[in-house]
């Protein structure tokens, strides 16, 4: 479904869905999580964007050397905000997104809050 087609309702509940399944978070959305989706929204911000951006600062926080110390959870939607910038200044080729998403599979099929 095109964004253009989605209520702010609708693409709110779909950025906090995703939010709230993407691994490294706590899995709980707060109040201003639910404020910064609406603002996403207001600035028409493609929902394939934000969801391309969770994905690869997932993709980075996995994929580091082994040596370095283990990150803390994600506790807030803004974490994942400046990746969204860097998407809208520097758009990637969705054949990237797509190898991301495939690198990340097994992680994004065994994570589930609780």
């Amino acid at each position: 479904m095109p964004d253009t087609h989605l209520t702010h309702e609708q693409y709110v509940h779909r950025v906090l869905e995703a939010y709230q399944r993407t691994p490294g978070t706590c899995g709980h959305v707060r109040p201003h999580d639910r404020q910064l989706a609406l603002e996403l929204h207001q600035r028409d911000i493609p929902l394939r964007t934000v969801e391309n951006a969770l994905m690869l600062a997932v993709a980075r926080r996995t994929f580091r050397p082994n040596q370095t110390r283990p990150l803390a959870t994600v506790r807030s939607l803004r974490y994942f905000v400046p990746v969204i910038e860097e998407l809208l200044a520097e758009p990637a080729a969705e054949d990237y997104f797509e190898y991301v998403r495939r690198q990340l599979e097994p992680l994004y099929s065994c994570y589930s809050h609780t």
